[in-house]
């Protein structure tokens, strides 16, 4: 009863998206038989559903104008949040794009009037901001390979692309470049326009994070097992603390790496999107970033308040020159507007400090 429900729900939804539909087809979309077929269009006709049959071999069915099908049951916040969802997912997810503007113009035919009016109303159009640092969207299979083993417990083998930095290799220095990863998958995340998999390394037996863009299931291993307990109970404490969340500068057109005289838990916690962040000593780390431009760059890693070297590349140090003559002019200037009793506007910030949360 549950199959035959679930068919007829889809066969409504099928209509909605398509004025004709041929028996073939229908079997086809449906995975049943032409004979299933014939007898769901009667089943949906005893509800009252006008379904016509087109006459011949190759006839189609269709659903008469003006059949009326069940409101989506939506509030107001409900409604409005579908329409966001759909039209801003394929900023996140590649090949989502045709997909979620059909799924959104099904869902809107099927709402009631009061709704629709809403839903007309959040028309959203994405665009790229350099100052996002967003990664590059996932593939919806990929997606949906890691989603559905994380769902069923299901062991989760897959190859890693490299997580940055010259040296490193796809999960740290201490794997075998090349190797396959094979996993317990727990959680699948989303945090400053990445998507992540929270998952126990059998091979290694520790916790690890994964980029989800570069990961690349293998076939399905039809293996089941416990789930663990994450060392600690939140799983976005955990996500935002590691410092090898298996990222990589993504492909800006400047790389640069410094050392940064503070924690590398405290620079991992706020750097952005797409940085590698290692521990270089006590109270030091290795931080890699990229960005649009030198002198953008430069300015970023920056904003972490204490003293830095410069490992390269000669440009990074180049534009920190630069953006030193350039604020030692502003506050030269700002210093002798005060001198001569002029008026500046607003007034020194006090110092940013990070500490660790």
């Amino acid at each position: 009863m549950a199959e035959t429900s679930a068919r007829l729900l889809l066969l409504l939804s099928l209509f909605q998206s398509r004025r004709d539909w041929p028996a073939s087809v229908l079997a086809e979309r449906l995975e049943v038989s032409p004979r299933t077929v014939r007898r769901d269009i009667g089943r949906l006709r005893e509800l009252g559903y006008p379904v016509r049959a087109g006459k011949g071999p190759g006839g189609a069915y269709r659903l008469d104008a003006g059949a009326k099908i069940p409101p989506l049951l939506f509030d107001d916040e409900q409604a409005i949040a579908v329409a966001v969802a759909l039209q801003t997912a394929p900023s996140t997810v590649a090949g989502l794009g045709e997909a979620a503007a059909r799924a959104l113009a099904t869902v809107r035919q099927v709402m009631p009037k009061r709704l629709r009016q809403r839903v007309d109303a959040v028309r959203v159009t994405s665009i790229d901001n350099a100052w996002d640092l967003a990664a590059p969207p996932v593939d919806s299979r990929v997606l949906l390979a890691v989603g559905t083993a994380v769902r069923h417990r299901e062991v989760l083998t897959f190859d890693h692309a490299g997580s940055g930095g010259p040296g490193r290799t796809s999960g740290g220095a201490d794997e075998e470049p090349g190797r396959p990863f094979r996993v317990e998958p727990h959680h699948l995340v989303m945090w400053s326009g990445r998507w992540y998999l929270v998952a126990w390394d059998v091979e290694r037996s520790h916790w690890r994070t994964f980029r989800v863009d570069r990961i690349a299931p293998h076939a399905p291993t039809g293996l089941r097992f416990a789930p663990r307990d994450l060392p600690g109970a939140d799983v976005t404490a955990f996500v935002v603390g590691q410092l090898d969340r298996g990222d990589a500068p993504d492909q800006w057109a400047c790389h640069g790496e410094v050392i940064l005289d503070a924690p590398a838990a405290v620079v991992a916690r706020w750097a952005p999107g797409g940085a590698v962040v290692e521990e270089a000593g006590p109270g030091r780390c290795r931080l890699g970033l990229g960005a649009w431009s030198w002198p953008g760059l430069a300015a970023l890693i920056g904003t972490f308040a204490c003293d830095i070297e410069v490992i390269g590349p000669p440009e990074l140090a180049a534009a920190c020159e630069e953006l030193a003559h350039r604020y030692a002019k502003a506050a030269a200037g700002h210093r002798a507007g005060r001198s001569a009793g002029g008026e500046v506007p607003g007034s020194p910030a006090p110092p940013v400090s990070f500490r660790a949360p």
